[in-house]
């Protein structure tokens, strides 16, 4: 094969396979993009105006909603453009910029739901010393520090995987510019550069989800010493959402990353992506608004200052 050094355009083949599937794909996305954007707005404007939800856990929300809408606009917006465009070519520079800001709000969400997990940790195991700990100071330290990681990891990846030489092809078999695939169309072999795509990506990946899963174990085992009942049921909701959250997003995401690129079909491998890259920005706002007893009570008294405001 032939090494094209002078490569300026990616073509994303997206849901090629199925083109009469194009309209209903279009509607369904569009749908999906609406809600998920609308709902997390949603969610930034009731946790902003409501003097109860002026906590920790709260604008830790917030600042995840937020990120929810920039993570979805990165693919959803040009996975549209290409189901109603006969063009489906991409330039390199706007590829890199694309996985760089995947990467980026990802890496991010990450680190602010390990955040998110300490301030859970904080709040059920030491109660009494929880508004010293997760002061405001203390919340936006943690969540500009997961905005660095997120910073410094998408450039390392983005930096490293676009410096490779790539090969004839500029067939990208995905709906967006994912580390992946673009690695399938780099020149000769790749196993070595894929182990330190691995390696890096568990580092990012599982440094998070092992800070999540001794948090999670501290509260467990502090909740299993609650005598009451109602008692542990109140601790636990409110770190059930949280959780689901945490299981869906890390799930998909590591089977995705810390695995060799051949494990998997093309086919698979966006069913996979379009799940945490799609399917988990909508559930975020769903299940932080109808698992959270908080939430429920503000949502009703922002809709009642709407439709009733003489009341």
């Amino acid at each position: 094969m032939r090494k094209n050094t002078s490569m300026t355009e990616f073509v994303i083949l997206g849901f090629s396979d199925h083109p009469d599937m194009n309209p209903v794909l279009f509607l369904v996305f569009l749908c999906i993009y609406i809600i998920t954007v609308l709902g997390n707005i949603i969610i930034i404007i009731i946790i902003s105006v409501d003097p109860v939800l002026q906590i920790p856990m709260y604008f830790f929300l917030r600042t995840l909603s937020f990120l929810e809408i920039c993570y979805t606009s990165v693919t959803l917006p040009k996975i549209l453009a290409n189901l109603v465009s006969e063009s489906k070519t991409m330039p390199f520079a706007s590829c890199a910029i694309q996985m760089y800001f995947f990467l980026f709000f990802g890496v991010t969400e990450c680190f602010l739901l390990a955040s998110m997990a300490y301030d859970r940790y904080s709040a059920i195991c030491n109660p009494l010393h929880y508004t010293a700990i997760m002061n405001k100071r203390v919340c936006i330290q943690l969540t500009g520090g997961s905005y660095i990681c997120g910073i410094l990891a998408a450039m390392g990846h983005t930096t490293f995987v676009f410096t490779l030489p790539f090969c004839g092809s500029n067939v990208i078999n995905h709906f967006f510019c994912e580390i992946q695939p673009v690695l399938k169309l780099v020149c000769g072999d790749t196993s070595w550069i894929e182990i330190l795509i691995i390696l890096g990506a568990a580092f990012v990946l599982m440094m998070p989800f092992m800070l999540i899963l001794v948090s999670y174990i501290c509260i467990i085992s502090t909740i299993l010493k609650i005598r009451s009942t109602e008692g542990r049921r109140r601790a636990f909701s409110t770190c059930s959402s949280h959780l689901i959250v945490v299981t869906m997003f890390y799930g998909t995401a590591l089977i995705m990353y810390v695995r060799p690129k051949s494990s998997f079909s093309p086919d698979v491998n966006k069913l996979l992506s379009l799940f945490y890259s799609v399917v988990t920005p909508i559930l975020n706002p769903i299940i932080y608004s109808l698992r959270n007893k908080e939430m429920k009570g503000a949502l009703r008294k922002t809709g009642m200052k709407i439709f009733h405001p003489e009341k």
